[in-house]
């Protein structure tokens, strides 16, 4: 039988999501977790892998187990075995043909920026930080170029293990909310660190080091090398993971509200 599961999670305390040799990762936990509620061990694979202090409101994962339980047992039985900061939402039977990450027809993150001169104390982990005034209209306006099919190889980690660096952008917008800047985007699929990479060089365009049109140069570039530092995955969190209506998800996986933020 094959069980797919939304979940959310605070990734301040882990060291990602992937499963790794020295443990502590959002995936141990899950499964750790699973494998208690089946009797048997579990492995679960997921729609989207966060790095390490990237949060989720709205992961995806499926799981094979070869023995029957209620479906609230996937949810209360998980989350009575899960750290204080994982909760699962919801779990669905599903056919053997689901796979949590190529069936994924788009992912959304966001990501919450702090505008203020006073680093975080009370969002600490929470929201990434920048002290200087920001161009909220500058920044808008280079991110215009950034919707439809583009090689992002200039937001791409030296890491990535993507196929290909042409990805589908169908959305990118920023906004102001007290002081916070909130970023949205969702594309077919992100770049490791792509979004974080996307944000910095946003930034520099609000400071005044970079102009729109150098930042549209950036892109059509296609070299990591010019463009600027990695922000911090404090504010990042993946907040949608879309599938079609044939495999009847909880909302069909789209984007799953936030926890609650001061607005300060």
């Amino acid at each position: 039988m094959r069980i797919a599961l939304g979940l959310e999670y605070d990734g301040a305390g882990f060291s990602g999501w992937q499963s790794q040799a020295g443990g502590n990762t959002v995936q141990d936990a899950l499964e750790a977790a699973l494998t208690a509620v089946a009797g048997q061990p579990v492995r679960v694979v997921c729609a989207g892998r966060t790095d390490a202090g990237v949060h989720a409101s709205a992961q995806v994962v499926h799981f094979d187990v070869a023995v029957s339980r209620p479906v609230t047992a996937w949810v209360r039985g998980a989350n009575a075995h899960l750290p204080r900061t994982v909760a699962v939402r919801w779990a669905v039977p599903v056919a053997d043909d689901f796979h949590a990450r190529f069936c994924a027809r788009a992912r959304s993150y966001r990501y919450l920026l702090l505008n203020r001169p006073e680093r975080p104390g009370l969002l600490a982990g929470r929201v990434g930080w920048c002290h200087r005034p920001l161009d909220l209209a500058a920044m808008q306006e280079a991110a215009a170029c950034l919707p439809g099919e583009h090689d992002f190889s200039s937001f791409r980690a030296a890491g990535c293990q993507a196929k290909t660096p042409i990805k589908t952008l169908y959305r990118f917008d920023i906004e102001r909310q007290g002081d916070l800047v909130v970023f949205d985007c969702c594309a077919n699929a992100f770049l490791h660190h792509m979004v974080r990479n996307l944000v910095g060089a946003l930034v520099y365009v609000g400071i005044g080091r970079m102009r729109p049109a150098e930042f549209v140069r950036l892109l059509d570039a296609r070299d990591r090398r010019l463009g600027a530092p990695t922000y911090a995955p404090d504010g990042l969190y993946l907040t949608g993971v879309e599938y079609g209506e044939q495999w009847a998800l909880p909302q069909q996986g789209r984007i799953m509200a936030l926890p609650c933020l001061p607005i300060v």
